[in-house]
């Protein structure tokens, strides 16, 4: 195992190969195909679209792109969008990749079965390889902290990345995960966790975006996420504690928009994508609550 600080304080590193994975899209609905390919020290993530009139434009994968969209983490540059990027962006945290050109053809990335799982197995088979220049490491030097009604979030200086994340559901009861993130307890106790909400809503939701003409849970069903009937899950939950964990892949996520690993500790009480990126706007224009080393 890892020691949780070996994060931030080792090369920069990319994929040995490129992979490639296709798949539905959460809220669109539609069928993408996106590339994974190494790239050079310094390059950061970058997303490429190529659109219909053969041109190419590029988003780097960084919170001052953030572009609100309901339900995921969305990236907006110029006339590019490219939405639900929160799982890849995740899976190549957790894996130290700091470098990577991600080629879409379409607005969203693909939902597969609600999990970072495919994701992950993708980096994995295309390996990982240690380039010639040091990581810069994002240090939290003080609290900080943003609230939305009974929804708190808040970041504290630590060693390494580590979340503890607490949410509370009606007919459900409440959950509770703590722990360091990196590769291995990524890829084994968070990645296979699934995006999850109310049956009812969802549905609710895919009908007004069917008839609104709006990319809104066109691609959601059992199949693409853990939808909650009362107290259960159709199908069943993969492990008791599933729902906070996905809560934790996204934070991961959302804070990978940071560009740097982080040497911090969240706490989370009820967070959701909004909330995750206000805090991550909140940490980065405070400049005497960081660092880069």
């Amino acid at each position: 195992m890892r020691k949780p600080d070996e994060a931030m304080a080792r090369p920069q590193a990319t994929l040995a190969a490129a992979f490639a994975l296709s798949g539905r899209g959460l809220h669109t609905g539609l069928t993408a195909t996106v590339r994974v390919m190494p790239a050079p020290v310094g390059h950061g993530i970058v997303f490429r679209r190529r659109l219909k009139n053969s041109r190419i434009e590029e988003v780097p994968a960084l919170w001052r792109y953030q572009h609100p969209q309901p339900a995921c983490t969305a990236l907006g540059h110029g006339s590019v969008l490219v939405r639900t990027v929160e799982h890849l962006m995740a899976a190549l945290y957790a894996a130290w990749i700091d470098n990577a050109l991600i080629e879409i053809d379409a607005e969203e990335l693909p939902i597969f079965d609600g999990s970072a799982t495919p994701w992950c197995e993708g980096i994995a088979a295309a390996g990982r390889v240690e380039q010639e220049a040091p990581v810069r490491t994002l240090r939290v030097l003080r609290r900080v902290e943003v609230a939305d009604s009974h929804r708190r979030l808040a970041i504290d200086p630590g060693r390494g990345f580590a979340v503890s994340a607490h949410i509370a559901l009606r007919h459900c009861g409440s959950f509770a995960w703590s722990g360091p993130v990196g590769p291995e307890t990524f890829a084994r106790e968070i990645a296979p966790s699934r995006s999850f909400g109310r049956f009812l809503r969802v549905m609710a939701g895919r009908t007004y975006g069917y008839m609104t003409r709006k990319p809104l849970l066109q691609g959601c069903g059992p199949k693409s996420a853990a939808l909650l009937i009362g107290n259960r899950v159709i199908g069943g939950l993969r492990m008791p504690d599933e729902l906070v964990r996905h809560r934790v892949l996204d934070i991961t996520g959302d804070l990978a928009l940071v560009g740097h690993p982080v040497a911090a500790r969240v706490e989370a009480h009820h967070t959701c994508h909004a909330l995750n990126h206000l805090l991550v706007a909140a940490l980065m224009r405070d400049a005497g609550a960081w660092e880069l080393a």
